[in-house]
């Protein structure tokens, strides 16, 4: 069976950093198509980043202050967040894909895999 568990989600100030993890268990995804999507309060879920064909990919919101990176040995892909704002609050959720690839990337009709979600609060 096909796990993923976040990790890493607080509370921080503005302006301040979370490293987000993400392992897999039960199959490896390694080389697949993994993403970090999220939602806020009363909103619909979003695109966060992703790692898909040997690309990484990321909504405008998070360009130039997010990070997506993995680590195949550990089966893990991680989301350095950094300069966090208020309107970054939202449960964070890690997904996977069967596939190399997924277009569009942001897509997340393209992944069937999801975990749990972690809760990031961002304070003032």
């Amino acid at each position: 069976q096909v796990q993923l568990v976040e990790s890493g989600g607080g509370l921080v100030q503005a302006g301040g950093s979370l490293k987000l993890s993400c392992a897999a268990s039960g199959r490896s995804f390694s080389g697949n198509a993994m993403a970090w999507f999220r939602q806020a309060p009363g909103k619909e879920r979003e695109f966060v980043a992703a790692w898909s064909g040997g690309n990484t990919y990321y909504a405008d919101s998070g360009k130039g202050r997010f990070t997506i990176s993995r680590d195949n040995a550990k089966k893990t892909v991680y989301l350095q967040m950094n300069s966090l704002k208020l309107e970054d609050t939202a449960v964070y959720y890690c997904a996977a894909s069967s596939a190399w690839k997924v277009v569009p990337a942001s897509s997340g009709q393209g992944y069937a895999y999801w975990g749990q979600g972690t809760q990031v609060t961002v304070s003032s």
